[in-house]
């Protein structure tokens, strides 16, 4: 037996999204962190290169991910209990540190409950497999994230029970519940708090209120559900994401400790008896090892964080510096999405141009994404940058004056 034939349909099907464009240039290697001194915030050191980048294409938006008490609390529980759980949860797999971050992060949001995955993405595939069936309808937002989409695909509903409302717009919302038949017994809304390409959220107070007007008409309600990556720990007066920045709760919200708080993981957090179907039904929860307790432990420290002074202080850095970076761009005359959200997107809606730029950046020290067609249509071609509460005010003016140079 040989997969040379194999490879050879691969190899085809690889030069297509070549000459698509849509496949993804060489991965660039990190080997050094060189720590925030003086005015000059953290530095990374790429493999094949001497230069010492910024990174400003970085989900850790509090920039924890080296805070000395999340790198102690993992040493310690990795120095007790090992660097893996040697089981899936049910299997005797599950350790006082597992238990410690669900507890904490339902706290942290409010929520009778949580249960932790390996990933918001496959809290999001385990949330969609636990709560439905034939007789569920699911709406999205069209822009959700990949992993909401694939969620509703294997959500095991005939294909007629989805619907897909335009990004943000309450009135096509409106026509996807208005669309629901009258054999459905119940309805999931799901979105992303914040749109990690754009930067921009949902109105979740609207949501709430639209879907709550719908609830008495079908046996099981509407359920909200957010996924709220981007937001949770970046966004609101405490961090405490989309929902506190809108003033509404959704039914169920999933995240991620892999982005403001600095380490791995994802999490569903509802109420007690929705949780526990999780815990039941979830293949993406029962049939793979938990994260391991360094990542608990450590999460658990950012949530500490967050929760304190010091966490507000960052929480003040970053929109200060996301602020300063959009009045930037502003004053160069350069198009983005309005916003107070530490991802800002630059709409340069050309993509030779912002493949030019791009490079152009990463040659004056600055790692970014960005955006082309077919990935994007035409006409919004965009770079993404992400803030992050470690860069300093002097960073932000280096990083404007190359994209004034540029300009």
């Amino acid at each position: 037996m040989t997969i040379a034939k194999l490879d050879k349909r691969l190899e085809k099907e690889l030069a297509a999204l070549k000459k698509e464009g849509r496949a993804k240039a060489e991965e660039r290697v990190i080997q050094n962190y060189l720590p925030p001194t003086g005015n000059r915030g953290p530095r990374y050191k790429l493999v094949g290169s001497d230069k010492e980048f910024i990174r400003l294409n970085s989900n850790s938006y509090l920039s924890l991910s080296n805070h000395p008490r999340l790198i102690q609390a993992a040493d310690e529980a990795t120095h007790k209990f090992g660097v893996g759980p040697g089981a899936v949860r049910f299997i005797d797999g599950t350790f006082i540190h597992h238990k410690a971050l669900e507890q904490r992060i339902a706290g942290f949001l409010g929520k009778p409950a949580a249960k932790i995955f390996n990933s918001a993405y496959t809290a999001n595939c385990g949330l969609a497999l636990s709560i439905s069936d034939k007789k569920t309808h699911w709406i999205g937002d069209q822009l959700n994230h990949n992993s909401i989409i694939r969620a509703m695909r294997i959500s095991n509903i005939p294909s007629a029970n989805k619907g897909i409302f335009k990004h943000n717009d309450m009135k096509d919302l409106k026509r996807c519940l208005d669309a629901v038949g009258p054999e459905i017994e119940r309805v999931v809304v799901i979105f992303d708090g914040i749109f990690s390409m754009r930067g921009d959220h949902a109105p979740i107070d609207k949501i709430v209120e639209l879907c709550s007007a719908y609830d008495e008409k079908f046996a099981d309600g509407v359920i909200t559900v957010v996924d709220d990556s981007h937001g949770m720990g970046a966004y609101g007066d405490t961090g405490r994401g989309t929902q506190e920045h809108c003033g509404a709760v959704p039914d169920i919200v999933v995240g991620t400790f892999g982005k403001a708080f600095g380490v791995n993981g994802g999490f569903v957090a509802a109420s007690k008896i929705l949780v526990e179907s999780v815990r039941q039904k979830a293949d993406t929860y029962i049939y793979t090892n938990p994260l391991s307790v360094a990542d608990c432990a450590a999460a658990v420290e950012a949530l500490d964080i967050c929760d304190s002074n010091e966490g507000l202080e960052l929480l003040k850095q970053l929109k200060e510096r996301t602020a300063q970076f959009r009045q930037g761009l502003d004053s160069l005359g350069l198009e983005s999405i309005p916003g107070p959200h530490p991802v800002v997107p630059l709409m340069v809606r050309d993509t030779n141009r912002t493949h030019e730029l791009v490079r152009f950046l990463y040659d004056h020290g600055v790692l970014v994404v960005g955006l082309t067609f077919p990935v994007v249509p035409k006409g919004d071609e965009t770079i993404r940058f992400q803030v992050n509460s470690a860069i300093t005010r002097a960073d932000i003016d280096s990083v404007i004056e190359v994209l004034e140079k540029f300009k």
